[in-house]
């Protein structure tokens, strides 16, 4: 079983930062992928960025240069660097593992951006 806690969610105003933290605890494997997805009301659900043991990182075109992915194997955990926020950034932010074909998602926690 596997377990992802995330946190670092908030207010902002348009402009500002902020910076996301999702810890799996569990059964974790060596080689996995963990991302960060989000859903704003009425929306589907998207991907924001991802990034693998190896390093290697996905972006979504709408937070390129603005968004940076990172983590700490160590620690099985996974950072999302938000910069120059904007409101359509607003939504409820998911941190997901996959490993060996399997989902797992966190609680999701809300991300506001003001104007």
């Amino acid at each position: 079983q596997v377990q992802l806690v995330e946190s670092g969610g908030g207010l902002v105003q348009t402009g500002g930062s902020l910076r996301l933290s999702c810890a799996a605890s569990g059964s974790i494997f060596s080689s996995n992928f963990m991302g960060w997805h989000r859903q704003a009301p009425g929306k589907q659900r998207e991907l924001v960025a991802g990034i693998t043991t190896g390093g290697t990182t996905k972006y979504a075109d709408s937070v390129k240069g603005r968004f940076t992915i990172s983590r700490d194997n160590a620690k099985n955990t996974v950072y999302l660097q938000m910069s120059s926020l904007k409101p359509e950034d607003t939504a409820v932010y998911y941190c997901r593992l996959i490993q060996r074909a399997v989902d797992y998602w966190g609680q999701g926690t809300q991300v506001t951006v003001s104007s």
